[in-house]
């Protein structure tokens, strides 16, 4: 399976994974030295529950970075649903190594399965409605880029990647900047300055008023802030296909589709990957 996924991970897993194993290891793997330093083993990685698989690359190298020659067969792909009990890969690699390998991988391929499980949870939850399920920017510290991968392995789409790539004026930026005018006129301006850097310019709005303002102003890509479902609905109505709009606010799995069914283009929810419990897997020893 192919996910789509403009950015470079392998810098990035390059990173995490050596951030990851510099914590975990340090100096050296005191109870890894109980084992013989030859020894060769065997492992397979299970599921304990069902879900969505995701993070074999940030597995496969925190393995690799201690055992270059391991060997994993994998038998799920990123972005494919799984059972419990399912084996997930195999393993051959020196014992030593895959050992302290272990939590490490298994920490990341936990935590990105957990967010591609919930995703698919919310996108299915919306599905054949033409609402669209996007991420935020409440991510881990340090893991954005892996936790944005995984949300696109879970059938949803991401929002801007961070502060560098994108304007999202909200309601301090446009307290401080004057207005809903100003505000977006002085985006335009340092959009064009970025020379190519900033993909779009989005401006949340509280109230009609302010949905209106901001139409009225020449937004394309507008944020309702909590609004409820008439708002929105009327959101819609009044913005006659203008400008794409987000609803952010309140989103759970019991809201979800009444608000994609209000005619909104994207849903947007902090809990995708703030609010994440890790997939249940487990690695045991064969031989």
């Amino acid at each position: 399976m192919t996910i789509d996924f403009a950015i470079p991970l392998a810098p990035e897993i390059a990173r995490n994974v050596t951030a990851a194993l510099e914590e975990d290891i340090g100096p050296g793997d005191l109870t890894a030295s109980l084992i013989d330093a030859s020894r060769q083993s065997r492992a397979t990685v299970i599921s304990r529950e069902p879900g969505v698989l995701c993070g074999r690359d940030w597995f496969d190298e925190c393995v690799h970075r201690l055992d270059p020659g391991a060997r994993i067969t994998w038998q799920a792909a990123d972005g494919e649903r799984i059972v419990a009990n399912q084996t997930l890969c195999d393993i051959e690699a020196n014992a030593c190594a895959l050992l302290s390998a272990e939590r490490t991988a298994l920490n990341f391929l936990q935590l990105l399965s957990a967010v591609a499980s919930k995703v698919r949870i919310y996108a299915d939850a919306i599905a054949n409605t033409g609402a669209r399920m996007i991420d935020t920017r409440k991510t881990l510290p340090g893991l954005r880029i892996a936790q944005k991968y995984a949300v696109r392995c879970g059938g949803g789409n991401n929002h801007r990647l961070a502060l560098w790539d994108a304007i999202l004026i909200k309601e301090n930026h446009i307290h401080a900047a004057g207005g809903i005018v100003p505000a977006l006129a002085a985006a335009r301006r340092i959009a064009e300055e970025a020379g190519g850097r900033c993909q779009f310019i989005q401006i949340e709005v509280e109230s009609l008023a302010e949905l209106d303002a901001a139409l009225a102003a020449g937004a394309t890509m507008i944020l309702l802030d909590n609004f409820d479902l008439d708002m929105m609905r009327e959101a819609v109505r009044r913005n006659a296909g203008r400008a794409t709009l987000e609803a952010s606010g309140n989103v759970t799995l019991e809201t979800i589709r009444a608000i994609a069914r209000t005619g909104v283009n994207h849903i947007s929810a902090g809990t995708l990957t703030k609010d994440v419990k890790a997939l249940d897997l487990s690695m045991r020893f064969i031989d």
